[in-house]
């Protein structure tokens, strides 16, 4: 369920209390929820998937992304919480995909290679190609 863009960063679809037990067996030590709350009937609540994280030593971020796309905050929360943060991550939102675009929109503002941002997104499953344009931006703003 939880897909590898790197060694470090992690995107998985909606996650449950028993994926959060999953995530700290695999060492992550932040959980970012890019799903706002509310979003669908059937999706675990951001408050309870926080409290089984500081239940079970991990950290927990929320950076909602609703589907009219990604603001400057967003990409400056995740680009921080990812700076900050000293182990695996775990971001999470409906499909994944939000949450890959994110730190994908994080990684180009950090100065990353986008062509290598791609393919890890790809090797996982993900097409980044919806903002490309942004992260080229957010890229050049970065040298």
């Amino acid at each position: 369920m939880f897909r590898k863009l790197t060694e470090t960063i992690y995107a998985s679809p909606q996650i449950g209390l028993a994926e959060v037990e999953q995530a700290k067996a695999l060492g992550i030590t932040l959980i970012v929820n890019n799903r706002p709350e509310g979003e669908s009937e059937d999706q675990v609540a951001g408050p309870e998937i926080e409290a089984a994280a500081q239940a079970a030593g991990i950290d927990y971020v929320a950076i909602p992304v609703t589907h009219s796309g990604f603001s400057q905050q967003q990409v400056t929360a995740m680009a921080d919480a990812l700076e900050r943060t000293q182990g695996p991550v775990l971001a999470y939102c409906r499909s994944g995909t939000r949450s890959t675009l994110l730190w994908a929109l994080a990684q180009a503002k950090a100065g990353a290679d986008l062509d290598d941002v791609a393919a890890k997104a790809a090797q996982a499953g993900y097409d980044v190609s919806p903002v490309r344009q942004i992260m080229d931006v957010l890229a050049a703003s970065a040298r």
